[in-house]
């Protein structure tokens, strides 16, 4: 309250203004662009340090990073819309791609199971996906945004990892929980759920430095610095 009562009023101004610069549909085309190209990319299985991951784990952590920036620099209602804007991207995109799939080839064209075994995806993938997306994205910007108050908007590496440590641990557990419990050894769930969350946790922190930069930048250049104080935080609020 006595940081909500010290802002002024170009601040009060700032805090409800609803149009931005160019720097925002920026960070929202970055934000959908990697979590588009996380999905598409996940299919291969990588081995980094003897530890198996998908190759998502070289951008899908960059999704989140710019989840924090979307919640810290614009506020959660912002951020809301954002994320279901990527939900909905993604829809698009694996409806186009089953189209496809489904869609006869030509009679030249041999690529048919190349393209189902790359591409191709299982009802209960695309649910554990698209689920651990949303339970995932938002936990992440919730905890950011309830964390900036009650920090009094210092400390944000603190902000950044801990919103982090929630939203990557939900997606993982939701994922990795619906999309192979009853195929692989309870051990291997658990042993995969772990692996995956910490290795996106850990990358996060690594960047933190990239992170504060692109906050810093972004403050000056729109002249923001949103506390969601009144913000109703119920993900399905679009409007809200």
């Amino acid at each position: 309250m006595e940081l909500r009562k010290r802002m002024s009023q170009d601040q009060q101004v700032n805090y409800t203004r609803t149009r931005y610069s160019h720097w925002f549909i920026v960070v929202v085309a970055l934000f959908i662009t990697c979590l588009i190209t996380a999905n598409i990319i996940a299919v291969k299985l990588i081995s980094i340090f003897g530890l198996v991951l998908p190759a998502a784990i070289i951008i899908f952590p960059i999704s989140y990073i710019l989840g924090d920036v979307l919640t810290e620099v614009y506020g959660y209602r912002q951020a809301r819309r954002v994320i279901w804007l990527g939900f909905l991207c993604n829809l698009i995109l694996v409806v186009a791609i089953l189209l496809g799939q489904i869609l006869p080839g030509a009679s030249f064209w041999d690529g048919q199971g190349a393209y189902e075994r790359i591409l191709g995806y299982t009802p209960r993938i695309l649910a554990a996906s698209f689920l651990a997306y949303l339970v995932g994205e938002f936990s992440n910007s919730f905890v950011l945004a309830k964390m900036k108050i009650a920090t009094n908007g210092r400390w944000l590496w603190t902000r950044t990892i801990g919103s982090t440590l929630v939203g990557q641990g939900l997606d993982s557990l939701v994922f990795i929980t619906l999309a192979f419990v009853g195929t692989i050894p309870l051990t291997s769930l658990v042993s995969a759920i772990l692996t995956q969350w910490l290795a996106k946790s850990m990358y996060e922190a690594a960047v933190t430095p990239v992170t504060y930069k692109v906050v810093n930048f972004l403050k000056r250049h729109e002249g923001l610095d949103v506390y969601d104080f009144d913000t109703q935080f119920n993900p399905l609020l679009i409007k809200g």
